[in-house]
């Protein structure tokens, strides 16, 4: 029998509908690299991986980053892939899972664009062969280096400028978003998400420092958007009007956490608007804190509005939240060796959607300390200790 719903957690636990998809409550699994995947492909490990989630409670899960069908889209042979029949046998394993656990799952479908080389480990017979290409970027640039986890060594090796994308190189990237999320639906997922943000390639095109093109790609921020505005169209004209698609975006990088590509709601309202006219269902704003107010130095309430509640405003679509819910030390301030602690921070998220900032929360971290977070939830009961060097470890060492 399920408990009954705690009085100050019933926010949480109000379904939702996104075109036709029906979600049990609002709780996400946030999709987290994990590089568990021998030779790219999900196996039995990655099937219970994610079943677990949604046999505990949470709603929808996202996937880890999925490689789309380009050969520079990710850069370790443990990440997963979308760009074959086999995947799609391999992948639909896992969306049978969830769905038999009583979930929903979505493929976040990406490619890591400047940003190629980070992980940078391939076991495939191909090795030599994708380690001598070059990271597909707008102009060629890594992109300034600011603040960062990344070390200086790491810089100096990933900066150097190369070719920037040609014509062909666009249409290809774009067509290989599209084939893959085909394959997403052939695989059972119940719909995409795509990574526009951190640095990655949709992102970069965004991003000014990194998009210094003089053509019809680059320019003002309208015209900076109409790369993963066209990534949009072609991949909601590849998996048809009838599934949900989700856009993950960001105000910073991995290169530099203090950009912001959009300074003003105007600015990012320019920006989204392109990517609803585009296709996109709901936005899922991606942010180090998910109560961090997106421009602090406007006057009164609207200083206080966070990214997920200006997509929301801005474009009248649905949104997501995510960042540091249950935790208490930032993911960068863990990286540079301080402790992890948990902050029981859930009334300020109830509080948060009910004022009507966002309307789905990720959870990363706490899914990966207790499979059954949504029941802790549910009950309120007391959060899962976080352990980084317990938790956060590759998922094959995790589960073997």
């Amino acid at each position: 029998m399920t408990a009954p719903i705690a009085p100050t957690r019933e926010a949480l636990f109000r379904p939702l509908e996104v075109r036709g998809m029906h979600l049990a409550n609002r709780l996400v699994m946030s999709p987290m690299t994990r590089m568990g995947c021998p030779g790219g492909l999900p196996d039995d490990v990655n099937r219970d991986y994610y079943a677990d989630r949604a046999a505990g409670g949470t709603a929808l899960i996202v996937t880890e980053g999925i490689g789309v069908d380009h050969p520079t889209s990710v850069d370790h042979s443990m990440i997963p892939r979308l760009d074959g029949p086999e995947s799609v046998a391999a992948w639909r394993v896992v969306t049978d899972a969830v769905h038999a656990a009583g979930g929903r799952i979505l493929a976040q479908l990406w490619h890591v664009g400047p940003l190629w080389g980070a992980n940078a480990r391939f076991d495939r017979p191909d090795r030599d062969r994708l380690m001598q290409m070059h990271p597909m970027r707008p102009s060629g640039r890594w992109g300034t280096p600011g603040v960062t986890t990344y070390s200086e060594r790491s810089i100096a090796r990933w900066s150097p400028e190369v070719a920037p994308m040609t014509e062909a190189d666009i249409a290809e990237t774009i067509a290989a978003f599209a084939r893959s999320a085909a394959l997403a639906v052939r695989a059972g997922f119940d719909g995409v998400t795509l990574h526009g943000g951190h640095g990655y390639l949709l992102d970069s095109f965004v991003w000014a420092d990194t998009n210094r093109r003089t053509d019809s790609w680059g320019g003002d921020l309208a015209a900076r958007s109409r790369y993963p505005a066209a990534v949009v169209a072609a991949v909601r004209e590849a998996i048809g009007p009838d599934t949900p698609l989700f856009y993950r975006f960001s105000q910073h990088t991995q290169q530099d956490y203090t950009v912001r590509k959009a300074t003003t709601p105007g600015e990012l309202g320019v920006y989204l608007g392109a990517l609803a006219d585009a296709g996109v269902d709901l936005f899922d704003a991606s942010t180090r804190r998910f109560d961090d107010p997106a421009f602090p130095d406007l006057e009164g309430d609207d200083g206080t509005v966070t990214l997920a509640g200006w997509a929301r405003r801005l474009t009248g679509l649905p949104s997501g939240a995510v960042g540091g819910v249950g935790i208490g030390t930032s993911l960068r301030e863990q990286k540079s060796g301080k402790p992890t602690h948990s902050a029981d921070n859930i009334d300020a998220v109830v509080a948060a959607m009910e004022r009507g900032e966002f309307d789905l929360i990720s959870l990363g971290r706490l899914h990966l300390a207790e499979p059954a977070i949504a029941r802790v939830l549910r009950e309120a009961g007391p959060l899962p200790e976080f352990v980084r060097e317990v938790h956060e470890m590759p998922l094959r060492q995790a589960e073997d």
